[in-house]
């Protein structure tokens, strides 16, 4: 197709390279430097998508981030992304896009039957429509899951590649425009390293669609040279198709690349799209403002945009978004607007101007058009556009002081004023503040190491952004330790006069059949807010979530100060004073996969091996993964099925002696003269009394009570502790202690080294362990030397180690750490040594077992975040005097109740039926739904040792109620199995075999 409504001359695109794309079917043809939305206006495509809620005809709105309308399927297959601003796409050759939440086409979509009955679809409906009759809600979430999204995710795996990046810089900018550019550039003159960060394709930001001069130059003459000497500065880094999408404490700042973004599909050597987490010593923020829209009857009809969108199309992109226009205006601004769209041959219809008084007549350079004052659009006709209502408002800018009058047009261009871009600023925690003078918030104190500068600042003229941005790149690589405050001189830059802008938050409709819509993307109107209003949700927040007001892609760019505002003015209080929503993270949508990288898949999480890895595979260990460590699970031999190698293992350990790789425990050393008065706090049992050479089970808490988890703690000399955890835990416990050092009790002296790398661990258990341990250590190990919970240093096979008589089995038993690197032939010397004595090596599932067996309770079953010590029988180790975390909230009566969970064992009553892990536990199976649940079984097993099935679970008031007989209801199984409540401890209750 021809692109008619292209300009023969002008812009930055390549006029030389036509390139083709296919949009919902058809093939189109554009040139390199145009984005999709410049392309399709070019070639004539008014309307490009269908609103969430109405499905009404939407067309292009604007020309960058802030595109509330023009939402495409991009590409196909496997690389397809839903919702992609057609603002931000760069035609490239073979480019696919189609239009979304439409069917069967754009324009005649089915789903437009939606907006006869708006009626029935007000602000919140479906918190009012979808709860009755509530059996009838799993029939709704089929409908509504079809209806919610608007475009649809690939269903294939992702093919490209993303990578993470890490860096530190001086001073970090935000935004590429004149401001940034110049921040940069000051900064970077002052020697600081200087990251330059903006997400479109070139630097320059409103220059590049601005008719502007800088040192009588035209304006891009100045980009283009500062550009160039940003690059030849080695300590510079220019970032083009990168946005700035997340600030966090401490000045650190995410940003994501989009590399090839702009391709059919990147070359092998070049990710898709890259994170940056980047740690700036000062951050400028650059970031620029956005047209505001203005609310009046049908002001979402194709044909409709920003004042400054339209600008950016004629000069940037050399396209005529139509034949004949409206301007409607608050401010000066769009009377370039109208000045650009006539050098390009647009007919200018006329100018509407809300204000009594605007600029000078020579505001519109020569152009023959109306003005008309005081003016404004009461409603537009047609989808697309083709003419506009209009009349003069009243004193009380309510009404209209006349009839209306019909002007034809086929664009209508609004600009309600700029609001500053302030996500980044109010994401780094820094306090807004109100400006009248622009009707809009503007930065306030900051937080951070952070300054603003430019239009995000509310400084809109050209030469204040030039000014402020010099000014803030000096300070800022002065406050980084680089360079002297003073800035740069400010090049030379043509006076610019402006009236006062007059805030026009709402037109008043010609009937009440209108939609006036406040957030054009969600299809949230002025009736709306007004019917949330009455509905007492007049809070911002509650606005917001009650309407969906500001909730889609565009993040409330062009409709949440309106939305404010009009929320202000219903309720007699002051925009200044109503507030803002919450500016989280992203800025901008981020795709999955850059956040992920390359860390999907086998990369997900660090697969850790243990040094004795390569042993298990050599003995056919059957491995599983255990936190972020492959452990073996069992050791099948030849023939011997899963179930019997298990079994066998279990009995050997009972039986015999059977040996284990522990190195997965989690090891922390612990030293400072405060260490024990740290484990006094942190576990809720003594510390101080332990004895050098002792052993000590410990339980820890969280801050709720409820037991986070659980090891054993050793002290090896007077003011040394070695705590180790359990495997999946290890780096939780690490981070907590280090938060309990650092931030809750920093006068303590001590220091905390996690040190679950550097010691290889091996526990030998079963009633011949002593007898394998003396072989090979050469020592004295009898009850009296080593007791239970006893430790000493030995020297193993030869190699420096640390024995530890602790048991996880209940049997006898001795844990042996060694440096990581003699791991494995320590390991050897124990196989070697015992193959008379019937040495087993066992995995976790005979350590599950034996634990089962013993009833230890382990993490994620027993321990899951709602139990405390009470309940799994460990009352008796919390300490009556002394504090430690979690010990008020022990106190409170509801952790105290009789009836609370806790553990017990099972057993079936006909001694045969195995208890289904995770069965809910009930007095009656066939008792009426709902079935009054009374606890649940955490871990079962078949016992060898008993010959009979056998389970751990968490009885309501279950200690008082041993011999009692309750019900194991598993529907996931389908089965129901009587059992017998009894002590969670099956095997040697008394502890003989531990203890010798």
């Amino acid at each position: 197709m021809s692109q008619a409504f292209r300009i023969a001359y002008g812009g930055l695109i390549d006029r030389s390279r036509t390139i083709d794309f296919v949009y919902d079917g058809h093939t189109y043809e554009g040139y390199a430097g145009d984005t999709l939305a410049s392309a399709l206006l070019a070639n004539g495509v008014r309307v490009c998508g269908r609103s969430f809620k109405y499905h009404r005809p939407r067309g292009i709105y604007a020309a960058g981030v802030e595109e509330a309308n023009a939402l495409v399927q991009l590409r196909a297959g496997e690389r397809t992304e839903p919702n992609t601003r057609a603002t931000q796409v760069e035609l490239f050759p073979g480019l696919q896009a189609s239009s979304q939440n439409c069917f069967p086409s754009v324009n005649f979509d089915l789903g437009s039957i939606a907006g006869f009955f708006s009626r029935l679809l007000p602000a919140g409906f479906y918190y009012k429509t979808f709860m009755w009759p509530e059996k009838w809600w799993m029939t709704y979430e089929r409908f509504i899951r079809k209806a919610a999204g608007m475009g649809h995710a690939p269903r294939e795996p992702d093919p490209d590649e993303y990578e993470k990046r890490y860096a530190h810089c001086d001073v970090l900018v935000a935004g590429g425009g004149p401001a940034g550019l110049a921040a940069a550039l000051a900064a970077a003159r002052a020697g600081a390293r200087v990251i330059l960060a903006d997400e479109r394709t070139a630097f320059g930001g409103s220059l590049r669609f601005e008719r502007a001069t800088i040192d009588a130059a035209p304006a891009l003459d100045w980009v283009q040279a500062v550009c160039g000497e940003l690059e030849s500065l080695p300590q510079v880094r220019l970032l083009p198709r990168t946005t700035v999408f997340g600030y966090y404490d401490h000045n650190l700042l995410t940003i994501v690349e989009r590399v090839a973004d702009h391709l059919h599909a990147p070359p092998a050597y070049l990710p898709r799209q890259r994170l940056w987490w980047v740690r700036a010593k000062q951050v400028v923020l650059a970031t620029g403002a956005i047209e505001r829209p203005l609310v009046f009857a049908d002001n979402d009809r194709p044909g409709i945009m920003l004042a400054s969108a339209a600008r950016a199309y004629v000069n940037q992109y050399a396209v005529r978004p139509g034949a004949r226009a409206v301007i409607f205006t608050t401010n000066d601004s769009a009377y370039a607007t109208a000045c650009d769209l006539a050098a390009a041959g647009v007919e200018i219809a006329a100018v509407l101007d809300v204000r009594e008084h605007g600029p000078t007549p020579t505001a519109l350079d020569g152009i023959k058009t109306q003005v008309l004052r005081g003016y404004a659009v009461a409603a537009a006709e047609g989808a697309p556009l083709r003419a506009v209502q209009v009349g003069r408002l009243n004193g009380a800018r309510d009404g209209y002081a006349g009839g209306l009058r019909r002007i034809e047009c086929d664009l209508l261009c609004v600009s309600g004023g700029w609001t500053p871009t302030l996500h980044l600023f109010s994401q780094s925690r820094g306090r807004l503040a109100w400006r009248e003078d622009i009707a809009a918030f503007v930065p306030g104190a900051s937080f951070q190491a952070e300054r603003s500068a430019g239009a995000c600042g509310g400084s809109f003229t050209l030469r204040a952004c030039l000014e402020e941005g010099l000014r803030a790149g000096s300070r800022a690589a002065a406050s980084a330790g680089l360079g002297a405050l003073k800035a740069p001189a400010v090049p030379a830059c043509p006076e610019e006069h402006s009236a006062p802008m007059q805030a026009q938050w709402s037109v008043p409709p010609p009937g009440k059949h209108h939609k006036c819509f406040v957030d054009i993307q969600n299809d949230v109107t002025l009736e709306n807010v007004r019917l949330a209003v009455r509905e007492g949700y007049a809070n911002v927040e509650h606005l917001k979530r009650y309407t969906t007001l500001g909730m889609g892609t565009d993040q409330g760019r062009t409709s949440d100060l309106n939305g404010l505002a009009i929320l202000g003015a219903m309720t007699g209080i002051a925009a200044a004073c109503v507030g803002t929503t919450t500016f989280r993270p992203p800025y901008s949508p981020v795709t999955m996969g850059a956040l992920a990288a390359r860390e999907t898949g086998a990369h997900f999480e660090p697969v850790r091996r243990s040094p004795m890895h390569d042993w298990h595979m050599h003995a056919g260990a059957h491995m599983i993964t255990a936190g972020l460590w492959l452990r073996p699970q069992y050791y099948p031999r030849n023939g011997e099925s899963p179930r019997d190698a298990i079994w066998r293992e279990a009995k050997t350990v009972r039986a015999g002696v059977g040996i284990v790789d522990v190195s997965t425990l989690g090891k922390i050393d612990i030293q400072g003269r405060d260490a024990a008065t740290f484990l006094e706090r942190v576990y809720v049992n003594r510390w101080k009394s332990l004895s050098v050479g002792r052993c000590r089970y410990g339980v820890m808490l969280r801050e709720d009570g409820m037991v986070m988890d659980d090891g054993t703690a050793t002290r090896i000399a007077e003011k040394r502790y070695y705590m180790t955890t359990t495997t999946a835990n290890a780096g939780k416990v690490m981070l907590h202690l280090e938060y309990c050092a650092q931030v809750l009790w920093p006068d303590l002296d001590v220091r905390l080294v996690a040190v679950t790398e550097q010691w290889a661990g091996m526990a030998i258990a079963g009633p011949r362990s002593r007898e394998l341990l003396e072989r090979v250590a050469k020592l004295d190990l009898s009850d009296a030397t080593l007791p239970f919970l006893g430790y000493k240093d030995g020297n193993v096979a030869g190699t420096p180690s640390r024995i530890f008589r602790i048991t996880y089995s209940g049997e006898r038993a001795y844990e042996v750490h060694v440096p990581a690197d003699f791991g494995l032939s320590v390991w050897e010397a124990f196989i070697a040594a015992g193959q008379d004595l019937g040495l087993t090596p066992y995995g976790t599932e005979a350590m599950s077992i034996l634990r089962i067996e013993k009833g230890h309770v382990v993490i994620g079953a027993e321990i899951d975040g709602r139990t405390t010590p009470a309940d799994l029988g460990y009352g008796r180790l919390v300490k009556a005097a002394g504090d430690f975390i979690g010990k008020r909230s022990l106190e409170r009566p509801d952790l105290r109740r009789a009836d609370r969970k806790q553990l017990v064992g099972l057993v079936p009553v006909d001694g045969q039926m195995m208890i289904p892990r995770g069965a809910q536990l009930v007095a009656d199976p066939q008792h009426a739904l709902p079935n009054p649940m009374l606890g649940h079984v955490t871990s079962s097993c078949y016992s060898p040792t008993l010959g009979q099935p056998i389970a751990l679970a968490l009885l309501s008031g279950g200690r008082a109620r041993h011999g009692e007989r309750v019900f194991a209801e598993s529907p996931l199984h389908g089965t129901t199995v009587e059992v017998t409540v009894t002590a969670a401890v099956f095997v040697d209750p008394e502890g003989a075999r531990a203890r010798g």
